[in-house]
């Protein structure tokens, strides 16, 4: 990897510096190594003020209980700091950690509609914030929990009622589509981090 490669998000997570052979590789592609940190930068570290309701606090808060659900890492702490540079007290810390610690799951759960695809049905545990978190969180934060624990770990059984239930907690449509897109970025770039880290283990850390 050169100096005009310097390592993004997904290298830190995944543990790759300078001169790493994996980051080397990841350099030859450039144009999704370049989209997936602009990705990043639109959602987390915008160049201009949002225009949304769906704070950066909101976002580092959503992005913290996410990281966390696919265990603990140092994504936790990356999207942890950057909830309390913009404001997150450590109790929404603590609670954001309790609650993903209750919602931990494998997935992907959930059923298809009747036919051939029920074969696959797999039942799973529903997500729920408990009343604790909730009085630390907010109803519009936990209702955002929710709606990333279902896209994460049922997918197929989301429906117009969750939608809903966004809408009645204050989320506008545009911000529940911001949502959705942060929470299918995050499970993109933890995973490719995880499958890098994996990597880099398997060649014990082998530089080039």
């Amino acid at each position: 990897m050169t100096a005009t490669h310097a390592p993004d998000v997904i290298d830190q997570f995944a543990g790759l510096v300078l001169g790493h052979l994996l980051g080397s590789i990841r350099a030859q592609r450039p144009q999704a190594r370049l989209q997936s940190q602009e990705s990043y930068r639109a959602l987390f570290e915008p160049a201009s003020p949002l225009a949304s309701d769906f704070a950066l606090a909101e976002r580092f808060a959503v992005a913290t209980f996410v990281a966390a659900l696919h265990g603990p890492g140092p994504a936790v702490d990356f999207y942890a700091s950057g909830l309390a540079r913009h404001g997150g007290a450590p109790a929404l810390a603590d609670a954001l950690a309790a609650q993903a610690a209750d919602g931990a799951a494998f997935g992907p759960y959930g059923r298809f509609p009747a036919g051939p695809l029920s074969a696959e049905d797999a039942p799973g545990p529903i997500y729920r914030v408990s009343d604790a978190g909730r009085a630390v969180l907010g109803a519009r934060l936990s209702a955002a929990l929710i709606h990333a624990h279902l896209l994460l770990f049922h997918p197929r059984d989301a429906s117009a009622r969750d939608l809903a239930a966004l809408l009645d907690t204050g989320w506008s449509p545009t911000d529940i589509v911001t949502l959705s897109q942060l929470v299918a970025f995050l499970a993109y770039q933890l995973r490719a981090a995880a499958g890098l880290k994996a990597l880099a283990s398997s060649q014990g850390g082998a530089q080039s």
